[in-house]
């Protein structure tokens, strides 16, 4: 069986999965007649067109797909997800029984121990709040709301700013009154995960997370209209060695902190992993709540927005090339929070890039000298130090992406929002 790398499509394929979202049957077919398609290839996140149109609820996809051969049964997402367990996430039954009819497995797990069944019964249970219960003669969660709430909580990534700009960029939900109620829902479905007989602290523990992020939007909403901007900003803008962000951090420990189950294992494990570490220290509260709740092993030899923590970031700030961002909308947003510490990470990274120039040319001559002891005549020209090249990437040193990571930003606001030196692609 060929083996198939995640993120190698060909532009055909790019085009595939891009028509699975927005175009047509007879588009997909013709794409998927080309020789330079292959039905199962994988994106950045290891989601095949088969999980694409799984997810997206586009029953007349997945059978296109399923008759050209589409392997229901890839496991290769970064989280474990199947194409049966993205069925499962959409609530379409009948996406859900063509993945069965096509023989998917039903006791896979996610990384975090979840089947599709489970996974199902929560989006049930989401839906339950979107119809009057017992004496109510309204629903918990209006049903215009349970789509954009829906999207929310699905998601792998649980930065703080990509939460408040997955808010922001929803008139749904961008309301006081709307976000009351999906707090609300979310502290019951909280509620329900603790006190099942198949208790689930992993989803507790998120639902909690992101209901108190709701929760500081309407703190902020309540002071006025495009208050959301103001909390995104609050929540990059960092101390000023480093640009650490500082009020993010202690967003993240309260939110642990205030979660009503103290009994609860994974609390307790979370609260040892952080507790003991000094704020503005690795590793943060971000990526150890991150850890736990996705089942995500560290951040080792992957990039993440430094704005909205996407992971697959590759620009970087043409200037320090220290910073990484998923798009120019990123860069632009934490813009008036990084040109405070631009300039330092330059001198570091140039620092960086001049002592890696030493130690090869000690390398080089080292080498040299082992040549000439073995009694070989082997006589070159010195090779002379290197010279950073404008443009290079950061060496791969620990400090170097340290300084990548940590360079967030957040607390109060600022109106300059300038685009800053273009990001350059790594």
């Amino acid at each position: 069986m060929v083996h198939i790398k995640k993120g190698e499509l060909s532009q055909e394929e790019k085009a595939l999965l891009e028509v699975i979202g927005k175009g047509t049957i007879q588009e997909a077919g013709t794409l998927l007649a080309s020789k330079n398609v292959r039905v199962n290839c994988l994106d950045e996140n290891g989601m095949t067109p088969l999980m694409h149109a799984a997810y997206k609820g586009k029953l007349d996809m997945c059978k296109l797909l399923l008759r050209h051969g589409a392997d229901v049964n890839c496991h290769q997402h970064e989280h474990g997800y199947t194409a049966l367990m993205f069925a499962a996430l959409s609530g379409n039954k009948d996406i859900t029984w063509a993945m069965l009819e096509a023989g998917a497995e039903t006791d896979v797990v996610n990384s975090v121990g979840r089947t599709a069944a489970q996974m199902a019964a929560f989006v049930e249970r989401l839906n339950y709040y979107t119809k009057p219960q017992g004496l109510d003669t309204e629903p918990k969660l209006p049903p215009k709301l349970a789509g954009p709430l829906h999207k929310i909580i699905t998601t792998t990534n649980l930065h703080p700013v990509k939460i408040v700009m997955l808010i922001n960029e929803n008139p749904l939900l961008a309301e006081e009154a709307a976000l009351n109620k999906c707090y609300k829902v979310m502290d019951l479905i909280c509620e329900k995960c603790m006190k099942q007989s198949d208790m689930n602290e992993v989803l507790a523990m998120k639902m909690h997370y992101i209901s108190c992020i709701f929760q500081k939007c309407i703190n902020f909403l309540k002071d006025g209209e495009n208050k959301l901007d103001t909390l995104i900003k609050s929540l990059l803008k960092g101390r000023p060695s480093d640009g650490f962000p500082i009020y993010q951090e202690k967003i993240i420990r309260e939110s642990i902190r205030k979660f009503p189950y103290c009994e609860a294992t994974l609390l307790q494990q979370l609260v040892r992993s952080i507790a003991p570490v000094e704020i503005g220290s690795d590793p943060t509260a971000f990526s150890v709540l991150t850890q736990a709740i996705t089942g995500q092993v560290g951040f080792v030899d992957v990039e993440f927005c430094t704005t909205c923590g996407e992971k697959g970031a590759s620009k970087r700030c043409s200037v320090c090339k220290m910073v990484i961002y998923c798009d120019q909308s990123c860069q632009k947003t934490h813009w008036f929070a990084h040109k405070k510490i631009c300039k330092n990470l330059k001198d570091i990274y140039e620092k960086q890039q001049l002592e890696a120039a030493k130690e090869k040319s000690e390398e080089d001559n080292n080498g040299k000298l082992d040549v000439s002891s073995n009694g070989i005549d082997a006589e070159q020209p010195e090779a002379e130090p290197a010279v950073p090249r404008e443009g290079a990437d950061p060496p791969e040193a620990v400090e170097g992406e340290k300084a990548s990571l940590q360079c967030h930003a957040g607390l109060e606001c600022s109106q300059d929002a300038a685009a800053g030196p273009l990001a350059s692609e790594e």
